[in-house]
């Protein structure tokens, strides 16, 4: 062998060797490196494993106390004793229901009773003429007997008839029995008839009127009772029903 070529080959075996040296202490540098991470993950696992199973016990330790204070403060109570003491214990759940809202109700408008009406003597005179209506009475100028539904109230010519009582005027006419008539509603369904009237000039159709209030003057225009003397023929009326007036007249 030439020495140039023995030269080469001993510096091949020289890279050789330093090549598989190095490759030898990397090898054993991550062994080292290997095992030493392995065991501070183990130690660190260990520690970790430690440390929650301390917690667990202290978890533990202090229920068990919880319970053995709990089961100390029952003891020498009976069991209604025992389970009231829970009862009481035990947070009181208020049930909230909704508060219904009032119903209005649309207030009823008061009634207001109607008065009695109260009739006074619608002229002053004496009672020549009852009321009859189960009787029968002598009519002068028919010359017969005949039924009267009013009263017959004596009184001068042009003597002033007034309301017997408040009311309403609700007609004014010529009657072909009783003459110049004027009819007063008042309440209650009553009603007053005032007939053989000389002049009815003081009210109207429609007008309200007080008791006592002039209406007219007494006439003689009853063609049923034109012979009679001068008066004024009554009548009251209750649900359009002839009733005796001196049932209701104030004397």
């Amino acid at each position: 062998m030439s020495r140039k070529n023995y030269r080469k080959t001993s510096n091949f075996k020289k890279l050789m060797i330093a090549s598989l040296i190095t490759l030898v202490v990397a090898v054993v540098s991550f062994i080292i490196a290997y095992t030493s991470y392995s065991k501070k993950v183990k130690e660190n696992l260990q520690n970790s494993l430690l440390k929650a199973e301390d917690l667990a016990n202290m978890v533990a330790n202090e229920n068990s106390n919880n319970l053995i204070e709990e089961a100390n403060s029952q003891i020498g109570k009976s069991v209604e004793e025992s389970i009231a003491s829970q009862v009481q214990e035990t947070p009181e759940v208020v049930e909230q229901t909704a508060t219904p809202k009032p119903v209005t109700t649309p207030a009823t408008p008061a009634v207001v009773e109607e008065p009695m009406p109260e009739f006074i003597m619608p002229v002053e005179g004496e009672i020549m003429r009852e009321y009859a209506k189960e009787n029968l009475l002598y009519s002068q100028t028919l010359d017969e007997w005949i039924t009267h539904p009013g009263i017959d109230i004596q009184a001068d010519k042009t003597a002033v008839v007034k309301a017997s009582s408040a009311g309403k005027v609700i007609a004014i006419k010529s009657d072909p029995r009783y003459g110049l008539t004027v009819i007063i509603e008042h309440t209650k369904g009553f009603k007053t008839v005032y007939s053989n009237l000389l002049t009815a000039e003081y009210v109207s159709v429609g007008q309200t009127v007080e008791s006592g209030q002039t209406l007219g003057t007494v006439g003689n225009t009853a063609t049923f009772e034109i012979l009679d003397e001068y008066h004024l023929h009554f009548e009251i009326l209750e649900n359009d029903e002839n009733v005796d007036p001196n049932i209701y007249l104030k004397k």
